[in-house]
């Protein structure tokens, strides 16, 4: 089986995006694990009630993809790259936002941290 750990956030055109990608890959016998971070969730809130990752998931699963939630408290880049770790992934997968040169140097990106804390290969999903 190959394992794919994608990240999503609360935008669910990035989330659509990644799903897309994944179902464009030659790959057969996929699992998907699809992570969120919580940076803040005082009010206990699951991955289940992330509207961007039920739209991933139902795309997937529509293409016969099976596919997990793992949700954790902390960096967004650390918990993808944790994930990936504790599933030994074959591919990570994230979708970029569209930011300026500054926005990207005052404020890095998650993205870029995913990439650069990471041996795995890395799919990229543009805007």
């Amino acid at each position: 089986m190959y394992t794919i750990v994608a990240g999503v956030d609360t935008d669910t055109d990035r989330a659509r995006r990644v799903a897309e990608e994944i179902t464009g890959l030659p790959i057969d016998d996929v699992h998907v694990i699809l992570t969120h971070s919580f940076e803040k969730n005082p009010e206990g809130a699951s991955i289940d009630q992330v509207g961007a990752a039920r739209k991933a998931r139902n795309l997937l699963e529509s293409h016969g993809i099976e596919v997990s939630f793992e949700e954790r408290s902390g960096n967004p880049a650390t918990i993808v790259n944790a994930v990936a770790d504790d599933a030994d992934a074959d591919l990570i997968c994230v979708a970029g936002r569209e930011r300026s040169p500054a926005g990207k140097a005052v404020f890095g990106s998650v993205t870029q941290d995913v990439i650069l804390n990471t041996d795995r290969p890395v799919l990229v999903c543009g805007n």
